[in-house]
């Protein structure tokens, strides 16, 4: 079933957003009468008929309001500098929406080869995961901050770093619990320096492997990811 979006989405008569309009009227080329699925992005899916096929202002009545099924009682969130190529995070971001998350929070490092992020188009991503995976949630991505500002912000739960050095014997899978909060530092192509591990540790955070595999940034922040989904699917 086809789904769009609309942040203020409630019961009634509504209009889709231009943007969304557009796609029912001119590229899927729905008619009055057709049914499809709405998300707020906040929690909840909707029933919706089209009622006026304007393609730029659609006019679609909304019912049967309830909760999506990506619901968890824990925060998930992933921490990670940038990659040198953009799809390579968008990848990351896309796929990560699908799996489930709450928050992506982005930031530079020592060896950073990427030091500006377009949210605006990271955003946009994570809506189009969002709809194709018929999720109710839409993950916040943060913008861009340096290293230590990011150790700064708060968050209530398990902190972790996960570095690649042979001081670290713990695995994520094996420290994490299923049902606490969580957020996982994911870093560079070129790793944390021990500079940065040491001072993550300082302000709370757990270092942690991830495996035995040596991973890419994007590929270790979703192993990070589905690892702590994972575990909170286990019964």
């Amino acid at each position: 079933m086809n789904v769009f979006y609309i942040p203020s989405a409630d019961t009634g008569l509504t209009v889709l957003p231009e943007e969304e309009s557009k796609h029912c009227v001119k590229v899927l080329r729905m008619k009055e009468g057709d049914r499809f699925c709405v998300t707020n992005g906040a929690g909840y899916l909707f029933d919706a008929v089209l009622v006026d096929a304007l393609p730029k202002r659609a006019g679609i009545e909304l019912s049967n309001k309830r909760a999506g099924y990506d619901q968890w009682g824990f925060q998930l969130e992933i921490a990670v500098a940038p990659t040198k190529l953009n799809e390579r995070m968008e990848w990351f971001l896309e796929k990560a929406t699908e799996i489930g998350i709450d928050r992506v929070r982005l930031f530079t490092s020592f060896h950073s080869e990427r030091r500006a992020a377009n949210v605006e188009r990271f955003q946009k991503v994570m809506v189009a995961a969002m709809k194709q995976s018929m999720k109710s949630r839409l993950p916040v991505v943060e913008e861009l901050v340096s290293f230590e500002k990011l150790l700064k912000q708060p968050f209530e739960g398990r902190k972790f770093i996960a570095w690649i050095d042979g001081s670290v014997t713990s695995q994520l899978c094996d420290v994490y619990r299923k049902g606490e909060n969580a957020i996982v530092l994911i870093g560079p192509e070129g790793d944390f320096s021990r500079e940065e591990a040491e001072l993550a540790m300082t302000q709370g955070f757990e270092p942690v492997s991830l495996g035995d595999a040596r991973l890419r940034t994007e590929t270790a922040a979703l192993v990070a990811c589905h690892t702590v989904q994972l575990i909170n699917q286990m019964r």
